[in-house]
């Protein structure tokens, strides 16, 4: 398909998993360069998912058009994003996003050892990368995600969200993105919920 444009959505980069901790950028890829927008931002790799700041690395002919389209939608990202943005690129060390990558790693393994814990519960590919996880529950609710999630919320106040949302039926999905003590009260209340079914 070689007159296909490809949109890289790139913005879990640098939450990588693997041993290198390496991701590779769809556009560096051969042949993929000259038709590939790639788009990033600093709500994941930095945090700043309040600063709504984003950005789009393409060649020019998508970026010149991309432009006059973004300036019909809307002006620009505020001020204090730009500045925001501008301190994170300038002033974070490549340390600290390492060692955010570190803890989520291991916030990622303690939530799969609970998982592998509960019967019924499987995670047929572990997470390489991002801050979610999609275990299969569809021994339960006859594979209803949704109600198994509108149920847990009911009874034991946890918010999971249904993987059919994400294409997953029969899933659902965790983020990881929170407290330790967080993850353990929610595993816990996970277990308790499916083993009261």
């Amino acid at each position: 398909y070689p007159n296909v444009v490809i949109l890289a959505d790139e913005i879990y980069e640098r939450l990588v998993y693997t041993d290198d901790g390496q991701c590779t950028s769809f556009a560096s890829l051969p042949g993929m360069f000259s038709r590939t927008i790639t788009i990033n931002g600093f709500s994941k790799s930095h945090a700043m998912t309040g600063f709504r700041l984003g950005y789009l690395a393409a060649p020019e002919r998508f970026a010149k058009a991309t432009s006059v389209l973004q300036g019909q939608i809307t002006s620009c990202a505020s001020s204090v994003s730009q500045a925001a943005g501008v301190s994170a690129l300038n002033d974070v060390d490549d340390s600290w996003l390492e060692n955010n990558v570190v803890i989520m790693k291991e916030k990622r393994d303690y939530v799969l050892q609970e998982l592998a814990k509960m019967d019924g519960v499987s995670v047929s590919v572990p997470p390489n990368g991002a801050f979610y996880v999609l275990p299969d529950v569809s021994k339960y609710y006859n594979g209803d995600d949704t109600q198994l999630c509108l149920d847990l919320l009911k009874e034991k106040k946890l918010a999971l969200v249904p993987g059919e949302s994400f294409g997953a039926p029969g899933t659902v999905r965790i983020s990881y993105a929170t407290s330790m003590e967080e993850l353990e009260t929610a595993m816990t209340k996970l277990r308790e919920f499916l083993e009261s079914l």
